[in-house]
Order: C-alpha cells, then structure tokens, then sequence
C-alpha cells in the first residue's frame, strides 16, 4: 500500500521557520517532521510513499536525492567520477515525489498524483504537519472491513490550556490541561479509495470542504477513533513542544525501534 504526504502549502503560521523551508523540512530533533510522518507508516508495514510537493520542492527533492549519502559510508573517487556506496543505513523506502503546483488546493493535490498509485484498491493520506501513535494498521483493517471509500482517523483536539470546571457561575476546580477534549476531530490519517478522485473537481478543490461533506452525505465516509497521543505542528510553540518530546528520549509517536 502507498501514503500520500501533502507536502506543498505555504506553512504561512511558523512563517519563523518556513521562510526558508517547506514545512515538512522543519526539523524535530535534527530530523524533518516529514520523516518523521514516513517512520510512523513505515512501523506499520507501508514503505511506498507519494509526496504532493509545492512550496519550495527543490528542498524536500534535494533531501532524498542525497538521502542515501547522507545515512551510508561513501568512497568519492573523483579521478574517476564514481561514487562507491558502503554499510547503507537508510530506510528501504520507495519515494515518488511529484510537482503538484504552488497554489493547488489539498484536494487538487490529492487528484493530481492519483496516476502514481498504481491501481492499488486503496492507499492512506495524511498532511506533512502532524505526528501521532496512530495505529496505521488496524486505520486500515478498519477501513477494509467498512467497506467504504475513506476512513479519517478521529482524535481529540490537543489540550493548550487549563480548563476551568463550573457548576452555574461557581469556578469548583481549575483543571491543568486535560488530557482529552469532549469533542472529535479530522486527525489527518485517511485510508482511501481510488473512487474518492470523483469527488475532487479539480486544482481549487479543498480537500476537507466539498469531497469530506460530500463523502460523508453519501455515507462514504467513517471515523476510526484514535485515543492516543496527536499533536499538529501549526506554530513555533507546537514545534518546541514536540522537540522537548523528542530530546526526552520518549517521544510518544516514535513508535518503531
């Protein structure tokens, strides 16, 4: 099975970092959070990946162009102009990259890398943003044993402030940021169908706008629920806060060894 990364917005709310690059390449721990994104899948069987590039793609290019030199010991012959690779280290990952337009809308992305996935029955989507101990595999048990064409991964909205608990006007308790919100949110990890193309007209299509409401009124659409850990990286501050995660040595997403 493949996943689709979109990878190609502008990232305008961590302008401090993506001014220089995409936001996929913004690094947690020495290590962009789009590998970050790639090892989650890979842990659960899924190496195959399509990336949906836009803004600034000669960055996320140049980094797997050079990926394999960057994790191996190299000889550099330069009499001869070879390149001798030892002890590779990298990961046995099978990445398409694929210039989907600086403007293009989720859902224009979405259809215009439709063409790589091969015919495959059904493939996972996610955004370059957010990390999480989603249980990919069982995302996508779930997903075949519905029958329909998507299955987003519901999950809480991540807590980023204390809450207060009221009885009427009366403050009881203050509650320091409670581990889950009341309501469910688009956690970002979908498991689609290739059918899901025709509910995408075209470059200016938002994914979570028209095809989501339009799966959803047709009975397409189903939720696997995820209760574990979530967290987009939206601002500076979502950025530390995964960082101190990584650097404590028990980042709850690192979920393959």
């Amino acid at each position: 099975m493949k996943a689709v990364i979109l990878a190609g917005g502008l990232g305008t709310r961590l302008a401090e970092e993506t001014e220089r690059i995409p936001k996929p390449m913004v690094e947690i721990g020495e290590r962009p959070i789009l590998w970050h994104i790639m090892k989650i899948y890979a842990a659960h069987g899924v190496n195959d990946f399509v990336i949906c590039l836009g803004y600034k793609s000669h960055v996320i290019k140049e980094f797997f162009a050079n990926y394999l030199t960057y994790n191996a010991d190299v000889t550099v012959d330069l009499n001869g102009g070879r390149i001798q690779v030892h002890e590779m280290r990298a990961e046995p990952w099978r990445v398409t990259l694929v210039e989907t337009g600086l403007a293009t809308q989720t859902g224009g992305r979405i259809k215009r890398v439709m063409k790589y996935l091969d015919g495959e029955p059904s493939f996972c989507l996610t955004y370059g943003d957010g990390l999480g101990n989603i249980a990919i595999d069982k995302a996508i048990a779930f997903h075949r044993s519905h029958g329909r064409l998507a299955t987003v991964t519901a999950t809480h909205m991540p807590p980023r402030f204390g809450a207060l608990r009221l009885e009427k006007d009366q403050v009881v308790a203050f509650e320091e940021k409670p581990e889950e919100s009341s309501g469910w949110i688009n956690g970002g990890f979908f498991v689609l169908s290739p059918k899901v193309d025709t509910y995408i007209d075209g470059d200016e299509t938002i994914w979570e706008s028209q095809p989501l409401e339009r799966l959803a009124s047709d009975g397409q659409l189903v939720a696997f629920r995820h209760h574990g850990f979530w967290r987009p990286m939206d601002t500076l501050r979502d950025k530390r806060h995964l960082e101190e995660l990584w650097a404590s040595g028990a980042a709850p997403w690192k979920v393959w060894s």
